[in-house]
């Protein structure tokens, strides 16, 4: 099993939602990481070195102590949970672990790529297209996750503990802030997020605190872009 004291490097973008996950993961089980930022906008993940790491040009990428490479944000999670079981983010139940599963799925699946950057920017150069396309989806997503959550939400989405689910919530949920949602319209959704920016791990992970934010966002909140 890996130890706490270990070093990981992280290569992310302080905005991408993936990365996010990782993050708010890491920083929930106390795993001491680098940071290597890829900036998306600039085109970085093409490069032929973080191609070297990810040939599907994406973060986030988990390097491990030993070498070993990880990628896709869902099983980076998986890796994390059974190597470090210490502040887990797994219920021990097993329908609680598959409704878990299914949140993170709703979000990493189904809403997260329509609204991602390579596919943004494949649909229009426009800032402002970009964002009514992506506010659609974002949309037609949260109506489905508001009326998911209205079943399974206590303190958090599933019930009153952290899970991968959360860590899926809060990167979505400032692309909803972001790309001009109605946030408001989702009381279940805001009531979660409200307690997850609590928490000093969720606080830790946010893409304003990130060492690549941009300097107009330092510090502030995700409704504040």
């Amino acid at each position: 099993m890996a130890t706490s004291d270990q070093k990981f490097v992280l290569y992310g973008y302080f905005r991408s939602s993936a990365t996010w996950r990782v993050r708010i993961a890491l920083a929930w089980k106390g795993i001491k990481y680098e940071y290597k930022p890829i900036n998306l906008v600039k085109g970085e993940q093409k490069t032929e070195a973080h191609m070297a790491l990810n040939s599907f040009k994406q973060v986030p990428v988990l390097v491990l102590p030993d070498g070993t490479v990880l990628v896709q944000s869902t099983a980076i999670l998986e890796y994390l949970e059974e190597a470090y079981p210490e502040n887990p983010l797994l219920p021990k139940d097993l329908v609680q672990r598959a409704v878990t599963r299914s949140i993170l799925s709703e979000i990493a699946c189904d809403m997260q790529p329509l609204q991602n950057t390579k596919v943004t920017f494949y649909v229009s150069n426009d800032a402002d297209k970009r964002t009514e396309w992506a506010n659609y989806w974002l949309t037609n997503g949260f109506d489905a996750l508001e009326k998911h959550l209205a079943k399974t939400a206590g303190s958090y989405c599933v019930g009153d503990q952290v899970t991968f689910a959360d860590c899926c919530l809060v990167p979505m949920a400032y692309n909803g802030f972001r790309y001009k949602v109605d946030m408001n319209a989702y009381p279940n959704i805001i009531r979660v997020l409200d307690n997850l920016e609590k928490l000093d791990a969720f606080k830790a992970a946010h893409a304003h605190a990130q060492s690549d934010c941009l300097p107009e966002l330092v510090g502030k909140s995700m409704k504040d872009q």
